[in-house]
């Protein structure tokens, strides 16, 4: 199975609760009227694609009514699969590139049980594949578990992972994995950080005192910081994205689990309401389940137009 098929059957409860119900409702009306807008307004809440985001897509299509660029029930979906795929589109910023004989430093924060340990082990997976040289950095010293994960994905993908004894400054961890990054010549260095709680000031201190470190030790880095949100959450993780660029410079998003969800709606959110870009999407346990995030595909798997 390709990804985008992968994607597509990924995406199947998400759909199922907004296109297929769009396809339902517009199949009950004649025209055009309030009633109809509100059923819409509805199931575009339901499927978690959250309140401002709603309320601007129904702006559009209200707009589009009175252009007559819609002019009949039917005409809503294709209408509302374009103006989606153009929010998720604007403004799209490719991510920083390499500096020649530097690490390329991705961070990865977020709260805890999301999968960021696992994201990371991928992560690690995906560039090694393309033929780059990849080194972890177990600073989540707070979970001896978390270390340990780290240790079974590095062996999985063969590669190597820096790391100090449990409770250790992760601060200090960052700086030795720097230090190594740059020694041995690697094309990557990832950053994986213990699942802060927003409400622990204490511990987002000292994931801005890693960033700190990182930038110190080699120049624009970190280019990346991921966020990594579980796509199950739904607007939860709008929440957990605002507080985290609060504290860091959250540069991307990585949304977990897409496969178990009917809130896949919360790309669009995300996007639409906070402009960050979700860089990679997961949709499944297995290694190379975590991909690059492409949002004319996801518009077509989400729509099912392809």
């Amino acid at each position: 199975m390709g990804f985008f098929d992968k994607l597509k059957s990924g995406l199947e409860k998400t759909r199922k609760g907004l296109t297929e119900n769009i396809d339902r409702l517009v199949g009950g009306y004649a025209k055009i009227d309030e009633e109809l807008l509100d059923d819409l307004e509805a199931i575009l809440l339901a499927a978690d694609i959250g309140v401002k985001t709603t309320a601007k897509l129904i702006a559009d299509i209200k707009e589009g009514i009175k252009t007559k660029a819609i002019t009949t029930p039917q005409e809503m979906r294709p209408f509302l699969s374009g103006r989606i795929t153009e929010m998720l589109c604007a403004g799209s910023v490719e991510a920083p590139v390499r500096s020649p004989g530097m690490p390329y430093v991705i961070m990865v924060v977020g709260v805890n049980g999301v999968g960021k340990t696992t994201t990371i082990g991928k992560l690690g997976s995906f560039f090694a594949q393309h033929g780059q040289k990849v080194l972890f950095a177990a600073a989540d010293t707070f979970r001896a578990a978390a270390i340990d994960q780290l240790e079974i994905w590095g062996k999985r993908s063969g590669l190597e992972v820096i790391k100090q004894a449990e409770n250790s400054d992760p601060a200090a961890v960052a700086f030795d994995a720097c230090q190594a990054a740059k020694a041995r010549h690697a094309d990557f260095l990832i950053i994986d950080t213990a699942g802060r709680l927003h409400t622990k000031s204490n511990l987002m201190e000292e994931l801005k005192k890693v960033e700190r470190v990182v930038a110190r030790e080699i120049p624009s880095a970190p280019q990346e910081i991921l966020l990594v949100l579980d796509a199950t959450t739904g607007q939860n993780a709008i929440n957990q994205a605002k507080l985290f660029s609060q504290v860091v410079r959250v540069s991307g998003v990585v949304l977990t689990k897409l496969d178990g969800t009917a809130k896949g709606g919360v790309v669009i959110a995300i996007k639409h309401e906070l402009g960050l870009p979700v860089r990679w999407i997961g949709v499944g346990e297995g290694i190379d389940d975590l991909r690059p995030f492409d949002p004319v595909d996801f518009a077509n798997a989400l729509f099912g137009d392809k």
